[in-house]
């Protein structure tokens, strides 16, 4: 992948078609068939209230048994969804409890999540620290995985990091949630989305899958830091891209348990782009985020509100080939005795990315006090090849005990990891 620089850990995440979700499914007619008065939601749930008993029982028992293979509480996610849909209902027809496990089915439909790539990763330190490595921490890690129809979703890992051993991350649970989704906007135009992932037992039976017309596409690139208020209280926050097929923007994430979490449309000029990404604290009593708002450098935008983005400094340009196209970060930046530490990525010929950093000014982060000639990391010719050739990409890394701790994705396919010294790391640096 690179020079001396690096430890690469011989850990790969690769995508696992087995790993589904339960989520909703909907059907209508095209344009010139469509009747407002008798839509299609209507027509199948009168097919299925039509079956006679036996059949709907026997039905029921073939999905609950099918599903319950790899998912828990598969009766109580159905009914869910058919409460869900009970406006669709003929008027004055009721559903026994059959019916209604049947009619959440007929409209439920499971999604393999990362089918296609599991790829992107971001890592922070996890707030409980007592049975971590005596050298080293426990993480958790979110990757961008991508299903049917090339829609990109967000799921989690957990794992531990030690100077003696190296990276380990831990097998994934076979159940994964569906959630219980409550907006006061599902057109993704405004306010907040809270997502409740009941009886997720730990992070990676979460996952969190379109829900709004802002994310119809995808949600992508999860940016995640463990954000410090200035009274010393430690929360999770993130950064994400929401994507509709046509236009991408930048949304909040906040983590507010451990299996519930709020999506926040931010306002502002700045948030209608990618790749926005949140400092670990305030500076100077602002929040700050950087930012790629033209598509091409690193910007500084600042702001009192957290969920408001508007104007910002360009701090760092395109300088070398291998970033000639454009400049990006590739996560939070991340603070040393030194400054902000940000990896950031940069595109040159062919479309290539690759990985590079630079230091900023730790009480003026709109000063660059260093920056990489040369990238950090670059595609290698054994591993070029993916989803998207001739890329290596992260979206957040942490240092601990200056050693640099960064995860990053390949061809947008796969995910691995790699250490090095902060001290090397600037002396790399001009």
């Amino acid at each position: 992948m690179s020079d001396d620089l690096f430890t690469f850990s011989g850990l790969h995440l690769r995508p696992d078609p087995s790993r589904t979700v339960i989520k909703p499914f909907s059907v209508e007619y095209p344009e010139p068939f469509r009747d407002a008065a008798h839509p299609r939601m209507r027509t199948v749930i009168e097919r299925v209230l039509s079956l006679d008993p036996a059949s709907c029982r026997q039905d029921c028992e073939t999905v609950v048994a099918s599903l319950s293979a790899r998912h828990r509480n598969v009766e109580t996610m159905l009914t869910r969804r058919f409460e869900a849909v009970r406006d669709c209902l003929p008027e004055d027809v009721a559903a026994n409890p059959e019916q209604q496990l049947l009619i959440g089915a007929y409209l439920s439909a499971e999604y393999s999540f990362e089918a296609a790539a599991l790829f992107n990763p971001s890592i922070v330190l996890r707030m409980n620290q007592d049975d971590a490595p005596a050298d080293g921490l426990n993480f958790i890690l979110s990757l961008r995985g991508i299903g049917e129809g090339h829609v990109s979703s967000v799921t989690f890992r957990t794992g531990n990091w030690s100077a003696s051993n190296g990276f380990h991350v831990d097998d994934p649970s076979p159940w994964v949630t569906s959630p219980r989704i409550e907006g006061p906007d599902e057109s993704g135009t405004s306010g907040t989305t809270r997502i409740i992932c009941e009886g997720s037992q730990e992070p990676s039976e979460s996952v969190l899958f379109p829900i709004t017309a802002s994310q119809r596409q995808g949600i992508e690139d999860l940016r995640m830091v463990r954000f410090t208020e200035e009274d010393g209280t430690p929360s999770f926050l993130s950064t994400y891209t929401a994507f509709d097929g046509r236009d991408a923007r930048c949304e909040l994430f906040r983590g507010t348990g451990v299996n519930t979490f709020e999506m926040t449309v931010l306002k502002g000029s700045v948030p209608q782009s990618k790749g926005m990404a949140l400092f670990p604290r305030r500076v100077n009593g602002r929040f700050n985020m950087i930012g790629r708002q033209d598509n091409e450098n690193l910007w500084l935008i600042a702001s009192d509100d957290i969920t408001t983005w508007d104007g910002g400094v360009k701090i760092v340009g395109p300088r070398y080939p291998w970033e000639f196209i454009q400049m990006g970060n590739c996560g939070s930046p991340i603070e040393i005795d030194e400054g902000w530490l940000v990896i950031t990525h940069g595109v040159g010929m062919m479309r290539n990315y690759c990985m590079g950093a630079c230091l900023l000014d730790k009480a003026d982060p709109t000063k660059l006090l260093a920056r990489t000639p040369e990238p950090i990391l670059r595609p290698s010719p054994e591993e070029r090849s993916g989803y998207v050739p001739n890329v290596v990409y992260g979206c957040g890394a942490i240092v601990h005990e200056r050693t640099l701790l960064l995860p990053f994705g390949i061809a947008d396919n796969f995910a691995s990891f790699a250490s090095c010294g902060v001290d090397d790391l600037l002396a790399r640096m001009d």
